[in-house]
């Protein structure tokens, strides 16, 4: 893609690995100075020029610190991309495939890690990114979200996570959008991230590189008239189709319709 963010300053959460990590690699292509969070962020394959800040947004006197950071050292924050998340760890418990328990037998910790590391982190992300954006009259925050928030997919407390999450992204828009700022939720399709290439059983025939998500926020902040998409669901096929962005193989995934999830 061509360096259609050159002099914008992007921050992208859960950066580690997975999507966060190639939503970071993607706003870099596309010229953005990148910041690039997670709590084992400093073993992660990023571009040497993505600035790593480790950091667990379940506490807030770091996340404190890397807003104050990002002001101190850039002055401006244009991009804001939530990608942390809870709840995937530890799937297997004693022997048990607990992610797809009914949910009166979920471990309790499971919603704590998808309220607190995942909404919550979101949340409070929002709030830093929106003091910076809303004096400059000018903004992207994207929230990774996903299709369990409108239907179910094997996980009760997933869905009303990610049904939060798309919550989110439709109340604070209204709130930002006089003040110029964006806020959408992005769902990306099925993504090859390394948990899901080293479980072996999915069918990649219509998957999507983490980069792929990348680029569809790049060519979101990038698009000027990007505030009528505010408070909306997006699909990151869908939005390359409108766009005329590929994956980084050249490929065009299909976009999925709740039909299809």
């Amino acid at each position: 893609m061509p360096a259609a963010l050159s002099g914008s300053v992007a921050l992208v959460t859960g950066a580690s690995r997975g999507v966060g990590r190639g939503v970071a690699i993607g706003l870099a292509h596309a010229g953005a100075s990148v910041y690039a969070t997670g709590r084992s962020i400093g073993g992660a394959d990023l571009d040497p020029e993505i600035v790593r800040v480790r950091c667990d947004h379940t506490d807030d006197g770091q996340v404190t610190d890397l807003f104050a950071r990002i002001q101190a050292e850039r002055g401006r924050l244009d991009v804001l991309v939530n990608s942390a998340w809870g709840g995937y760890e530890r799937m297997v418990e004693n022997g048990a495939f607990t992610w797809a328990a009914r949910f009166w037998d979920q471990p309790r910790w499971r919603w704590g890690a998808m309220m607190d590391a995942g909404v919550r982190a979101a949340f409070v992300a929002s709030q830093h990114a929106a003091r910076m954006m809303v004096p400059a009259r000018r903004g992207l925050i994207a929230n990774i979200s996903a299709w369990a928030a409108q239907k179910y997919i094997g996980s009760t407390i997933y869905g009303i996570a990610k049904a939060a999450t798309d919550k989110l992204s439709a109340d604070a828009a209204l709130e930002l959008r006089s003040h110029g700022v964006t806020a959408v939720s992005l769902y990306p399709g099925l993504v090859r991230t390394e948990a899901v290439l080293a479980a072996g059983v999915f069918d990649l025939s219509n998957s999507e590189s983490p980069e792929f998500i990348g680029r569809a926020v790049a060519a979101l902040a990038a698009d000027p008239d990007v505030l009528r998409k505010s408070g909306q669901v997006l699909v990151a096929a869908s939005l390359a189709l409108e766009y005329g962005f590929t994956d980084i193989d050249g490929k065009q995934p299909r976009p999925l319709t709740l039909d299809m999830v």
